[in-house]
C-alpha cells in the first residue's frame, strides 16, 4: 500500500526458504534527523522528497518506524574474506523491502547503521556519520561515470554516538540496490542449506535479475556467464576510472553486476597498480591492478556453489565452469581494451593498439602520473600541456608521436577523436583530499555546504566546464600514507 512518501513494497525475498533470512527490527534512536536527500533518485523511485524529509520520513529512513507495507529482515550471507571463508550476514543492515518504481522495476530498500541483528557477531551494528556520508559520496559519484552501482538515498543522523577509536556521532544510510544476493549468499546456501536451497535461489535470482534465461535447458550455466559476463563489464569499467574497491571479499560481490559496499574506497592519484588504500589490506590482495584476477577468483567461487546444478557429473560440472569463468577474463580485456581505446581518442582496433595503451601506463607509473589527470590533459588537447606530460624523457616523446601516428590513420577527424576522448574522460571525480574535506566540514562542522557544492561538480563528471578546473586539480602534495577504513 502507497503511503504519503510513495512506498509500494512487494517483498519477494520473503518467500525464499528461511535459512537465508531473519526478521528483525531496527533499534530505534533517539534524535533523527535527516541530513542529506538525494531528491533526483527519490523523483525515479516515485517517492515524495518532501515526505522523506518530514518527521515521519526520518523516523523511517533512521529505523524508529516500519513503513507500511515493509517486511524487515537482515540477510544471511557468507564470505571469502581476504581469502579466508567465513559465516556472516547483515550485522548492521536491515532491507525494509522491494519497493516498486514507477517504470517497473523493483528495487531493494536496505538501512544501513540500523542496530544489531542476529548476525552481529559482537559488534554494535552502527554506522558513524563519517563513512555513511563517504558511501553516499562514492556512490552517486559512480553513478554519474556510468558505473552500474548501489545507490544512497538518504543518511539520517541519529543524535547517538559510536565508538570506534573515538566517539563519533552515529548516522544511518538508506540504501538502493537492484538486489542485495551476494556470491557469498550463495556461498551460504550451499554450505548450511541443501541443493534445494541453492536452486532456490538460483531460480529466484534468475527470475527476479536474467527472466530471459528461464526457457533455457542449462540455465544455470546461463546464470553463472551473465554474471560473470556483467563483472567482467563493471571491473573494467573501474579500472578505466581508476577506482579501487578495497574490500573485494565474495560477500561485497552482487549477483547484479551493481558495485556496493563503499567502505575503504578510493580513486588513485599517481598511477601505480599496487595501490592500496584500505587500513586493512597489508599484503594487497585488493590493490587496483589486482582486481581483475580477484574478480575472477570470487566468481570460481561462486562457481562452486553452483556445480550440482550445471552437471549431475563433477567433471562436466566443473568443465562447463571452467569455460564459463575463461569467458570471463575474454570479455575483460575486450571492455578494457575498448574503454582505453576511447580514452585516447581511438576509433576501429588496430595491432599495434595495445602496445600503446600499455607504453603509455608504463609511462604513468616511471613518472607517478596522476591518473585521472594524464587523460584529462590528453582530452584537452593543449600542446604545451601535453609536452610538459613526460618531460625529457625520450620514451614519453615517443610514445606522443606514435599516439599522433594513430590518431592520424584514422578517417575520423581529430575534432571527433577529442570529443570520444571528452566523453570517455571525466573532469572531475571524487579525488580523496576532496572528498576528505567535505567529510570533515559536515562530521566536525556540521557544515554541509562543502558536500553538497562537490556532489552538484560530480554530477556531471563529463561536462568539461570552467567551474570544474578547481575540482579537476590533483592534490598539492600528494598523501603516500593515505588511508581509508571501513568503518566497523
Amino acid at each position: 500500500m502507497a503511503t504519503t512518501i510513495g512506498w509500494r513494497f512487494d517483498n519477494s525475498y520473503t518467500r525464499l526458504p528461511e535459512l537465508l533470512f531473519t526478521r528483525h527490527n531496527a533499534t530505534p534512536v533517539q534524535a533523527p534527523q535527516l541530513v542529506v536527500v538525494n531528491e533526483a533518485l527519490a523523483a525515479s523511485l516515485g517517492l515524495d522528497s518532501e515526505a522523506l524529509r518530514s518527521t515521519e520520513g526520518a523516523a523511517e529512513l533512521a529505523g524508529n518506524r516500519v513503513p507500511d507495507g515493509a517486511e524487515p529482515l537482515a540477510q544471511a550471507y557468507a564470505g571469502h574474506q581476504f581469502g579466508h571463508f567465513n559465516r556472516l550476514g547483515d550485522g548492521r543492515a536491515l532491507l525494509l523491502g522491494e519497493h516498486l518504481t514507477p517504470a517497473g522495476a523493483r528495487v531493494d530498500i536496505q538501512l544501513k547503521g540500523s542496530g544489531r541483528t542476529p548476525y552481529s557477531r559482537g559488534g554494535d551494528g552502527r554506522s558513524a556519520l563519517g563513512p555513511m556520508l563517504r558511501e553516499y559520496i562514492m556512490s552517486e559519484a559512480m553513478h554519474a561515470l556510468g558505473i552500474p552501482t548501489t545507490r544512497s538515498l538518504a543518511v539520517a543522523a541519529t543524535g547517538e554516538p559510536v565508538y570506534r577509536e573515538t566517539v563519533l556521532p552515529g548516522a544511518v544510510l538508506t540504501r538502493i540496490a537492484a538486489s542485495h544476493i551476494r556470491v557469498g549468499t550463495f556461498q551460504y546456501a550451499a554450505a548450511w542449506g541443501t541443493e534445494e536451497d541453492v536452486k532456490a535461489l538460483a531460480d529466484y535470482t534468475i527470475r527476479r535479475h536474467y527472466p530471459e534465461l528461464e526457457q533455457r535447458a542449462d540455465r544455470y550455466l546461463g546464470l553463472f556467464e551473465e554474471i560473470a559476463s556483467r563483472q567482467a563489464l563493471l571491473i573494467a569499467k573501474w579500472q578505466l576510472a581508476g577506482f579501487i574497491h578495497g574490500v573485494m571479499n565474495t560477500d561485497n560481490m552482487a549477483v547484479s553486476g551493481e558495485a556496493i559496499d563503499y567502505g575503504p574506497c578510493a580513486f588513485i592519484d599517481a598511477y601505480d597498480p599496487a595501490t592500496v588504500f584500505s587500513s586493512i589490506d597489508s599484503e594487497g590482495r585488493y590493490a587496483y591492478g589486482n582486481q581483475p584476477r580477484i574478480a575472477a577468483w570470487n566468481l570460481a567461487r561462486f562457481a562452486e556453489t553452483l556445480l550440482p546444478l550445471l552437471h549431475r557429473d563433477e567433471e562436466q560440472a566443473i568443465s562447463l565452469a571452467q569455460a564459463a569463468l575463461d569467458g570471463f577474463a575474454d570479455r575483460f580485456r575486450h571492455e578494457w581494451l575498448a574503454g582505453m581505446r576511447a580514452k585516447l581518442g581511438m576509433f576501429g582496433e588496430e595491432p599495434e593498439d595495445e602496445a600503446i595503451i600499455e607504453s603509455l601506463l608504463i609511462l604513468m607509473k616511471k613518472h607517478r602520473a596522476d591518473y585521472t589527470g594524464t587523460f584529462l590533459t590528453l582530452t584537452l588537447g593543449k600542446p604545451e600541456a601535453e609536452d610538459g606530460l613526460f618531460a625529457d624523457d625520450p620514451d614519453g616523446k615517443q610514445w606522443y608521436q606514435l599516439w599522433q601516428e594513430r590518431l592520424g590513420r584514422q578517417p575520423q577527424p581529430l575534432a571527433e577523436a577529442r570529443e570520444r576522448m571528452r566523453r570517455s574522460n571525466p573532469a572531475v571525480i571524487p579525488r580523496n583530499h576532496l572528498v576528505e574535506a567535505a567529510l570533515d566540514a559536515a562530521v566536525e562542522r556540521d557544515d554541509y555546504s562543502v558536500m553538497h557544492r562537490l556532489l552538484e561538480v560530480l554530477a556531471e563528471p563529463y561536462a568539461h566546464r570552467p567551474e570544474q578546473a578547481e575540482y579537476a586539480k590533483p592534490p598539492a602534495e600528494p598523501d603516500p600514507g593515505y588511508r581509508t577504513f571501513c568503518g566497523t
